[in-house]
């Protein structure tokens, strides 16, 4: 059995023997469990995905004379102004009061990057804090603080969602096509952090984490956290289960690993990138970090109609080839999660603790239970915009115009014939007519 305390004198020492979570599967399947464990000291996990129940906590520098912020409007979303005189929370998936495509994320993203956004304040005024009104331009300099509490992050698994319903259903898992006619999920798979240890023998409260491109921790269990989902023979859950509560010094963050989205008719989320370490304390821990996308299943789940019932189970190495079966109906299926991101953290964060700069934490408690920019035949239109490469495009198109190739997605326009399906599915409006309606400029198989 292996300690952290042993662990983290061998990063210090150079000595640490660290590999992704890709590589791990790679290992244990040409070596065994037993040779891993006796030759690797950490497993690195990430997931790079929307996860709605996050947002951040500001500390305001007090204006002359003081004031005791109650109303707050940060670039026209509402903010939680009910926790101290200077202090407010701004949800992620809160939206703008004139556009509905414009949220708390996007402020969070802005700040984030140091970009000025709009502060309005009101209060009623008192003794202590006299000022009653304040509207000014701020940017992340003028913040005491800035750091990003998610309640409910890195969902264990998530069901694959399809729409059997005679109408076109949008969801936070996307558009979702009538009469089966598409299916979506979100998950990195095998180098999901909860599913590389399903019953979080490494992850406790206090765990440091690759946060947004910082450095964060596990705060606590997250919301909505439960231990009870079935598993199937490899002891991996198959319903929504176990999830975290993230803490981070958004000051530190990059806007490559948080952004702002918008899905259409659901509204503003937020994409979070977390990469958790996974100590292989023991033959145990290795089993479990070895565990493939074969290996690791979900449920589908009919969200067409009421309660959304279960209407089949599939591996993520079939559903990572983009199609599922359902009724003898061969349906595509596409990723909300970025993998090519998510496999840049894992490398990100390998490299960190080599280098060491990023240690182990030590914990005590367990949780209490219960309760790189799109590849184009043209890319001029693409300018300043920025794709994830999550995948959920892929989809909506039968054309092959829009395709994934090693993770990357490519835009073919000479084999796109206008369908528009696909015109509205871009968490973050970056395909060819969503383009067209910011921009005013021609794509797809018509001229720029």
């Amino acid at each position: 059995m292996k300690k952290i305390g042993d662990i983290n004198r061998k990063i210090k020492k150079g000595k640490a023997r660290i590999l992704t979570a890709n590589q791990f599967v790679k290992l244990t399947e040409e070596k065994g469990i037993t040779y891993a464990y006796k030759n690797v000291d950490i497993v690195t996990t990430a997931t790079f995905a929307p996860m709605c129940s996050s947002g951040a906590i500001l500390n305001f520098k007090q204006p002359e004379p003081p004031m005791r912020m109650e109303k707050i409007y940060l670039d026209g979303v509402n903010a939680y102004g009910g926790l101290a005189a200077a202090d407010c929370y701004i949800g992620a998936t809160e939206e703008s009061n004139s556009q509905k495509t414009y949220g708390g994320a996007h402020v969070i993203e802005k700040l984030i990057n140091n970009e000025k956004i709009s502060l309005e304040v009101k209060s009623k005024g008192t003794d202590c804090y006299p000022l009653k009104e304040l509207f000014r331009h701020i940017t992340q300099d003028d913040l005491n603080d800035f750091f990003l509490f998610n309640p409910r992050n890195c969902y264990q698994n998530y069901a694959v969602a399809t729409n059997s319903s005679e109408k076109t259903l949008y969801t936070y898992m996307g558009k979702l096509l009538p009469q089966y006619g598409n299916a979506t999920f979100s998950t990195s798979g095998q180098m999901s952090p909860l599913l590389k240890d399903p019953e979080l023998l490494t992850i406790k409260p206090g765990t440091k984490v690759f946060l947004g491109g910082g450095t964060g921790f596990i705060a606590y269990r997250g919301t909505q956290f439960s231990s009870k989902s079935q598993a199937n023979s490899y002891g991996i859950p198959v319903f929504p289960s176990r999830t975290l509560a993230l803490i981070g010094n958004a000051k530190k963050m990059s806007s490559s690993f948080i952004k702002a989205a918008y899905l259409k008719n659901y509204g503003v989320t937020l994409f979070v990138g977390v990469g958790i370490p996974i100590p292989v304390l023991s033959e145990e821990a290795a089993f479990h970090a070895s565990r493939s996308n074969k290996q690791i299943t979900t449920v589908i789940k009919d969200y067409g109609k009421e309660g959304k019932p279960v209407i089949g189970e599939i591996d993520y190495e079939t559903l990572f080839k983009n199609q599922l079966i359902l009724s003898s109906k061969k349906i595509p299926a596409s990723s909300m999660s970025g993998i090519k991101m998510a496999s840049l953290i894992c490398e990100i964060l390998a490299d960190r603790i080599r280098n060491g700069s990023f240690l182990l934490s030590c914990y005590e408690d367990d949780f209490e239970y219960e309760t790189n920019g799109i590849q184009l035949v043209n890319e001029n239109c693409m300018q300043n915009l920025s794709c994830v490469e999550c995948g959920l495009c892929i989809g909506y198109c039968n054309k092959g115009a829009l395709v994934q190739v090693d993770s990357s997605i490519r835009f073919y326009k000479d084999k796109c014939d206008s369908c528009m399906l696909c015109d509205d599915v871009c968490p973050f409006g970056l395909l060819p007519y969503e383009v067209f309606d910011k921009k005013r400029v021609y794509y797809g198989s018509k001229i720029l």
